[in-house]
């Protein structure tokens, strides 16, 4: 790395001023001097090397990326199967998560995330895990497909029998607002 280095310093400080170039072999250099050029061009393919790395990381991840998306969100709904609260919170965080657009909210229903988290949400013991049931239920409740499916599924008897919580009040603001959505549902249904 210090002899390429070392001729890249060579290419790119070619001349000095003052400094004849012929006579430049013949003159001593200081060796501070050469000491500095060197570090400076080392930094300077170092930098270069760095950002080839990160460019190409960049570009293999952008092609990578969306095919683990469904994987993902595959594995993210079988944690809500598991019988320990701490694996169904961290599912129902990431489905919280992927629920962005409506598309991911249909494929997470489809996936069965919606009667999953019913489920958990049922089952829980603890305020979090019910907050986080609640959460990821909110974020699938903003498309009317995934809505009409959590209707489908009884979700209004399960969200008004999760108990209410004395200590997190998130967990009753997202109860309000599914069920105001789920109201909302009812007028247009009966408006239509």
């Amino acid at each position: 790395m210090r002899a390429l280095a070392a001729k890249f310093s060579n290419y790119l400080c070619r001349r000095k001023v003052g400094v004849n170039p012929r006579s430049r072999n013949f003159s001593s250099y200081n060796s501070k001097d050469e000491l500095t050029i060197e570090e400076e061009a080392e930094r300077k393919v170092g930098w270069l090397l760095k950002t080839i790395f990160f460019v190409t990381a960049g570009v293999a991840g952008y092609h990578f990326f969306p095919y683990m998306g469904d994987n993902l969100m595959q594995q993210s709904v079988s944690l809500l199967r598991v019988k320990d609260p701490l694996f169904k919170r961290m599912g129902a965080s990431r489905l919280a998560r992927f629920a962005v657009d409506d598309e991911r909210r249909k494929k997470i229903v489809e996936m069965g995330g919606a009667k999953e988290l019913l489920n958990m949400l049922s089952t829980a013991k603890d305020d979090r895990t019910r907050k986080e049931a609640l959460h990821a239920l909110d974020a699938l409740s903003q498309s009317d497909e995934a809505l009409a499916s959590l209707h489908h599924a009884g979700a209004i008897s399960v969200i008004r029998s999760a108990p209410n919580s004395l200590e997190d009040a998130e967990v009753e603001r997202f109860k309000l607002s599914l069920m105001k959505r789920f109201q909302d549902l009812r007028y247009d249904d009966v408006s239509s």
